[in-house]
């Protein structure tokens, strides 16, 4: 109590001009307090913002900037392969593949319009023609695709979609009279052996095995094969973007789709869904193949494929015997085969770096052969 009056009296003994400025520091640090904390949310928010364009603009070469692509391509692509499968499990589903097709071709379109003006691209490069003849081959590729769902194991058509080398090279070989180095020969053999016995084994454990599937897969092999080809001489012609091939492709794709499917359905969500993830990881292994090039792309979507597979067979109960395994390893091979012999050069680059890391450094000397490729297949 005496404290409390002495106190008391001590304010009262205080000239006003001192109590003004008591008064007035205790305004300003209730200001600085507020303005601090105003300072740290700004702060918090530009961090985040600070935080995607570092990551944005990290160089090809910075481990983080690989993790994260490659972590993407896998999230969308499982994603998407889990949907598709979960799909075609619903009673009825497997005979509306094509609404499927149709509702993935608009929502690509949708999402390269938006990148087209966010890239700020507004100038078509290519004629409508091209890009006409382009729509209907994705068309063929991706209905073909999809409509198999229906006939076929998901991982077998899996496997079947990594093997894509071999219309390659059949069409080249009678069409355009190319010649294709051991290394393609020796991909295609690997593909086709370890195709067989993947499908020989899905023959026996799947009772609903239908043949009608395969050929369907196959027409579609063929049609993505004609594009890859079309793809690049269109892109080198007329000097198309990635952004403008995939818009003008699939809004042609969805009205030539749209023909024949103008009735509603209840799964629009899950097309959705899967027609967002597919656009997403598409674009992303691209990014991929433009960074970091073919070898680590295809590591990446091989490593994806083995996981989309083996998720298949966990969460959809199927059988399952081991023949599955070694066909799958031998069209792996294949892949890596087919890999090496378009980039040999880098290849070996990258073998002999290593190498000298392991061994002497005799061992580029004595084990390194030449890299200038070797023609197996004549001009006739």
């Amino acid at each position: 109590m005496e404290i409390n009056k002495i106190h008391h009296q001590d304010s009262k003994s205080l000239p006003s001009h001192s109590l003004i400025k008591v008064a007035t520091t205790v305004d300003t640090n209730e200001t600085g307090n507020m303005r601090s904390h105003e300072h740290e949310g700004i702060t918090h928010s530009t961090s985040k913002i600070s935080l995607s364009k570092r990551y944005s603009s990290l160089s090809p070469q910075h481990p983080i900037r690989f993790i994260g692509l490659s972590a993407q391509v896998f999230l969308y692509y499982v994603a998407y392969s889990y949907l598709i499968e979960l799909l075609f499990t619903l009673k009825g589903f497997s005979n509306t593949a094509w609404f499927l097709t149709c509702y993935q071709f608009f929502i690509y379109g949708i999402l390269s319009f938006m990148q087209l003006g966010f890239i700020g691209l507004s100038q078509r490069r290519a004629s409508y023609r091209s890009y006409i003849i382009l729509a209907s081959l994705s068309v063929s590729t991706m209905g073909l695709s999809n409509y198999a769902v229906g006939y076929l194991n998901y991982p077998t058509l899996l496997i079947f979609k990594c093997c894509k080398l071999i219309p390659v090279l059949i069409g080249g070989i009678i069409i355009q009279k190319k010649r294709f180095n051991r290394y393609d020969v020796a991909a295609a053999f690997c593909m086709s052996i370890g195709l067989i016995f993947f499908t020989v084994a899905d023959s026996k454990v799947q009772p609903n095995f239908n043949t009608y599937g395969v050929i369907l897969i196959c027409l579609a092999l063929v049609a993505d094969a004609i594009i890859g080809n079309y793809q690049e001489k269109v892109m080198k012609t007329h000097h198309v973007s990635n952004v403008e091939m995939v818009f003008y492709s699939f809004i042609f794709g969805f009205l030539i789709i749209l023909i024949g499917l103008l009735y509603p359905f209840h799964t629009y969500g899950y097309s959705l869904i899967i027609s967002i993830f597919g656009y997403l990881g598409m674009d992303i292994v691209l990014t991929l193949i433009k960074e970091y090039g073919a070898l680590i792309c295809v590591t990446v979507t091989t490593c994806r494929k083995a996981i989309t597979i083996i998720l298949s067979f966990i969460l959809f109960s199927k059988p399952f015997v081991f023949d599955y395994v070694w066909s799958g390893f031998i069209v792996v091979i294949g892949i890596y085969l087919n890999v090496y012999g378009r980039n040999q050069v880098a290849f070996n680059a990258k073998i002999a770096l290593y190498g000298n890391r392991l061994f002497p450094s005799r061992w580029r000397s004595k084990f390194l052969v030449s890299t200038s490729s070797r023609s197996l297949l004549p001009i006739s």
